[in-house]
């Protein structure tokens, strides 16, 4: 593939070492990756050549990646954002998403796991390029809350909520090949994994729950007919249900479809 059509990744984080790695992991063929040591840096490095997909830490001196997300988003609506955070700073990373960040890759990961994120932003992107309008039933009923492009939650009587994935999300994914779904009486913790999705394609997609709390049903029709979760996303393709444990403050961290 000729440098002119490669796909153009910017790589920032303060650490010298870390941006090494992470442009090592998908460094291929199809993509051109350049790095850059601040947010400052990044900022100036896409208003010379804008890129189509930046991957930033949340935490560095100056302007931070939360900054570098919004400054982006005010000049270029379309550009996919992936952040990089620690486990302390898991809520903020997902008000990275509530403001439209592509997704984030909590610390540790797995070159397999940041290449797998990578392709599905690129998925996003080729989907918007071609023009492709929402398909039937894939807008997120009213009253719903959601994590933009992740996961909805139905919050029901007696603080508990039924949880699952939004089409948005499946679309940025190969043939489903396995699910992985939590156990009952399992505690979940908003923005941390939910469950697992591996594709055709040799990608594992970690699915983040929109809510903390304890599982008390899993959807076991799923284990079965894992395309239930495309054919009907918001009934039938649910992931599980769960009491809740802290609602009102998760709530904060959603959107409310209406």
């Amino acid at each position: 593939m000729s440098d002119r059509s490669k796909r153009r990744i910017l790589v920032v984080d303060d650490e010298i070492t870390v941006c090494k790695s992470i442009r090592q992991a998908i460094l291929s063929d199809e993509y051109e990756v350049d790095m850059a040591l601040s947010g400052e840096e990044a900022l100036k490095k896409d208003g010379d050549k804008p890129y189509e997909l930046i991957i930033t830490d949340l935490m560095m001196p100056g302007i931070s990646g939360l900054d570098l997300l919004k400054s982006l988003r005010e000049a270029r609506p379309e550009v996919n954002v992936i952040m990089v955070t620690g486990y302390p700073t898991i809520k903020t990373a997902v008000e990275s998403v509530k403001m439209g960040a592509f997704d984030y890759l909590p610390k540790p990961f797995t070159p397999a796991e940041l290449r797998g994120l990578v392709a599905r932003a690129f998925k996003k992107a080729e989907g918007e390029d071609r023009g492709k309008g929402a398909v039937a039933g894939s807008r997120t009923p009213a009253g719903y809350y959601y994590m933009l492009g992740h996961t909805w939650l139905k919050v029901e009587d007696n603080d508990q909520a039924t949880v699952g994935v939004v089409p948005d999300f499946l679309k940025t994914v190969g043939i489903i090949t396995q699910l992985e779904l939590p156990k009952v009486n399992e505690a979940i913790t908003q923005g941390n994994v939910c469950g697992k999705i591996s594709d055709a394609d040799h990608f594992v997609h970690r699915i983040w729950s929109p809510a903390s709390g304890r599982v008390i049903e899993v959807n076991a029709r799923l284990v079965a007919d894992s395309s239930v979760l495309r054919r009907d996303p918001f009934q039938n393709g649910f992931l599980f249900r769960l009491e809740t444990g802290n609602l009102e403050e998760d709530l904060k961290g959603l959107l409310l479809a209406k």
